[in-house]
């Protein structure tokens, strides 16, 4: 039991963000699930709004339990949010991109196979889920929740 919980210290942080992140998953197939199926939504308006609610969830738990970010001000928890945004829109759009290539530009559509077990429109859509996962991370790891050192501009702002 102790090698698991040294493992788990060891990479707690990558642990925790794909477990928040399965969450944030099931939390958005359960409200487009209401959204479309119980109340009637029409689909891009339940997605626009579920994406939303997901972001802003991801935020929270990236924010105070993936990452463990502590603002010292409401313009420092702000700068998060906005970068947090930012970011998800960012590999939003990418997904779209790469989606847009693999499937329009280079005919990995849903019509063609691979090994006749799934279509290549869906090994595109994993290699783009793959991205945008460590894309995210990294944005979240290396720009937004940075922990930075006493006494850089960063920590000084918000202080």
């Amino acid at each position: 039991m102790k090698k698991i919980w040294d493992l788990y210290k060891k990479y707690r942080e990558v642990i925790d963000y794909l477990f928040w992140g399965a969450v944030a998953f099931f939390l958005y197939m359960f409200i487009i699930w209401i959204f479309i199926d119980k109340l009637g939504w029409e689909e891009k308006f339940a997605t626009l709004i579920d994406n939303f609610i997901v972001i802003v969830f991801a935020f929270f738990t990236n924010k105070f339990f993936v990452f463990r970010s502590k603002s010292k001000s409401v313009a420092a928890f702000l700068r998060e949010f906005v970068e947090f945004f930012a970011a998800r829109i960012f590999t939003l759009v990418l997904s779209e991109i790469m989606i847009w290539l693999g499937c329009d530009v280079l005919g990995f559509d849903k019509d063609s196979y691979h090994l006749r077990i799934v279509s290549d429109a869906m090994i595109v859509q994993l290699i783009t889920q793959f991205v945008v996962i460590v894309a995210n991370y990294v944005f979240s790891k290396l720009w937004i929740f940075k922990k930075e050192g006493k006494g850089s501009k960063k920590a000084d702002q918000e202080a």
